[in-house]
Parts: C-alpha cells; sequence; structure tokens
C-alpha cells in the first residue's frame, strides 16, 4: 500500500516553473557579530597590525637594544645613547633591520588576534556588552592564540635587530641557522614569556580600550565618524600606555630569552622566567627590570592608536559593504 502511494505521489503532474533568465540562486550567510563575517574581522585586523607594527619599527628597536644591554657589549643606557649607538653601527637602516620578519608574523598574527578576540567577546559578553571581565578574557583568548603565530617571527625580528654585530644577513638567513645550531624549539624559548607577559597586557589593554571607547562615545553619542576615528585613537593610545608599564618586566625576559647567545648576551641554563629574573636583578638590580619602559610606552601609546583607528575604520567599511551602503555610493 505505501509503496502504491509512492509511486503515485512520484507520478503526479507537477509542473516546472520557469525562471526568469537573470535568475541566480542564491545562499544568504549570516554575519558572525556586530554586522561582520568572521573572516572580514581578520582581514581588518591584519591590516591594522602591520601598519601599526612597522610604523613603530624604529622604536621597537630601540627598546630591544636597551634590554640587552645588561648582557651585550653595547653599553649605552638611555634613548638618546641607543639611538647614537644604532646610528654609529648600523646607519639609519639599522632601524629597520628585521622589518621583513614583522612583516611575515604582523599580519597573520593580527588576524587571528582580533577575530578571536571579536568571537570570545560575543561569547563572554553576550548579556552585558560592556563587562569589562568579559572584554579581559576574551583578549587573553586571544593574545594565546596570536602569539602561537607570531613568537617564531618576533624571535628572528629581535635577534636582527641587535645590528651589525648579529652573526645574521637577514630573515631567511636567521631561520636556516637557528634550525640548524638550535633546532625548532628555540623559535617558542620565549612563548611561555610572551604569553604570561600579553595575557595581563590584553586584559588591561582591551578592558581600558572598550571603558574608554565607551565612556568617550557616551558623552556625545551622535557625533559623526571622522570624530569617531579620534575616539578610537584616543582610547587606544590610554590603553597601550597603561598596558605597556604594567608588563615591562616581562617584556625584558622576554627579549632576554630570545636574544641569547647572540652578539654576546647571556645564555640560560633552564629558560625559566624565574631564573631569568634572578639574573636581571642580581647584575642590574630591579631598575633593570624595566629597562626600556619609556620607548616601549612610546611604541605601544601610539601603535594602538594607530591599530584601533584602522581596525575600527576596517569593521565600518565592511559593515557599509554588507548593508549596500558602499554600493549606493558608487552609483
Amino acid at each position: 500500500m505505501a509503496t502504491t502511494e509512492a509511486a503515485e505521489f512520484k507520478n503526479t503532474d507537477l509542473l516546472a516553473v520557469a525562471q526568469p533568465p537573470d535568475y541566480h540562486r542564491q545562499v544568504a550567510v549570516l554575519p558572525s557579530h556586530d554586522g561582520l563575517h568572521f573572516w572580514q574581522f581578520m582581514v581588518a585586523g591584519s591590516i591594522a597590525g602591520m601598519v601599526e607594527h612597522m610604523s613603530m619599527f624604529p622604536i621597537d628597536t630601540i627598546k630591544t637594544r636597551m634590554q640587552v644591554l645588561g648582557s651585550c657589549p653595547i653599553k649605552s643606557v638611555g634613548i638618546r645613547q641607543a639611538f647614537g649607538s644604532i646610528i654609529k653601527s648600523d646607519g639609519a637602516a639599522g632601524f629597520y633591520r628585521g622589518i621583513g620578519a614583522m612583516g611575515l608574523g604582523a599580519g597573520p598574527a593580527h588576524a587571528v588576534y582580533f577575530s578571536v578576540y571579536e568571537l570570545c567577546k560575543e561569547t563572554f559578553s553576550r548579556n552585558h556588552p560592556n563587562n569589562p571581565m568579559g572584554h579581559a578574557a576574551a583578549g587573553v583568548f586571544a593574545t594565546v592564540a596570536s602569539d602561537a603565530v607570531f613568537t617564531p617571527m618576533d624571535m628572528v625580528k629581535q635577534r636582527l635587530q641587535l645590528g651589525s654585530g648579529s652573526p645574521y644577513k637577514g630573515v631567511f638567513d636567521c631561520v636556516k641557522m637557528v634550525l640548524k645550531e638550535e633546532g625548532f624549539r628555540a623559535f617558542y624559548a620565549s612563548y611561555k614569556t610572551t604569553v604570561l607577559m600579553n595575557a595581563p597586557f590584553t586584559a588591561v589593554h582591551f578592558a581600558t580600550y572598550e571603558a574608554a571607547k565607551s565612556g568617550l562615545l557616551g558623552i556625545s553619542p551622535d557625533i559623526a565618524s571622522d570624530e569617531r576615528l579620534v575616539i578610537h585613537a584616543t582610547a587606544g593610545a590610554a590603553a597601550g600606555a597603561a598596558a605597556a608599564a604594567l608588563t615591562t618586566p616581562l617584556d625584558v625576559v622576554k627579549t632576554q630569552l630570545q636574544c641569547q647567545g647572540v652578539c654576546g648576551c647571556d645564555r640560560y641554563v633552564n629558560g625559566s622566567i624565574g631564573g631569568v629574573l634572578g639574573t636581571i636583578v642580581r647584575k642590574d638590580g630591579y631598575i633593570g627590570l624595566f629597562r626600556g619602559w619609556m620607548p616601549r610606552m612610546l611604541f605601544h601609546a601610539p601603535a594602538a592608536a594607530i591599530c584601533w583607528s584602522i581596525y575600527e575604520s576596517g569593521k565600518s567599511f565592511f559593515l557599509d559593504l554588507n548593508n549596500g551602503n558602499i554600493d549606493n555610493r558608487l552609483m
């Protein structure tokens, strides 16, 4: 009986509906968060990260030089002396040694960084959009993921930043020599320290940024888009400076681990954070843990302002694109 009914159903006279010649079947893909698709967060974050790090690279080079002074032959102790030593030994090009490694690492790492942050922020702050703990937790997850991508190229970048005394000719030469002489693990020698440093850094950074942005936008919620850009830059600068100041000691440890054995720098037996901290304190006192704090703040304040401005602008562009506003402007 059931078979007969099925056969009768298949043999029913169904008329095909003719489609217009310009008909195309479309499958709607809904935006994941804030009206954007996941890949759009990745593209905006990648562009923002590359522009941020490469535009601020000379200051990062000065910071790196200052942080290895206690164990390297370079004897300068301040920003002016570090600047002079770089000019003397390598010329103006010395400020950009390693920028290729930065370019290779910053783009993919920041694509992961911002996309994971947005995904986690939506999850942790679903019912409370202005929840600072949710923003901080999302930032920690983002940095754990992005540091796994960025740490190898960051190590290469810092070794090249040591200047002409470094034995490496360039990015790929450094990668080849490190693999041959120290093995793959050397690329992640500072990963634990980097995560331990960047976790509180990012927690403070994102919580401060979101709070400052909400506060500034709350003062005048109907401001124009160009004024919103100033708010993003201001909130980003405040967040970057606060986070950088609080995490300088761990950044010094990270630099020592990544540059160990190069240009006369100390090589640490076990590479533990506590061991490196103890060595720095014994040689230079507690002040040694804050070496490079000023260029670090001078780097992170404008860098965060640049990064957040470009990232938020990228998000606005993609939001207009998704809503059809870009097409309407072009017509």
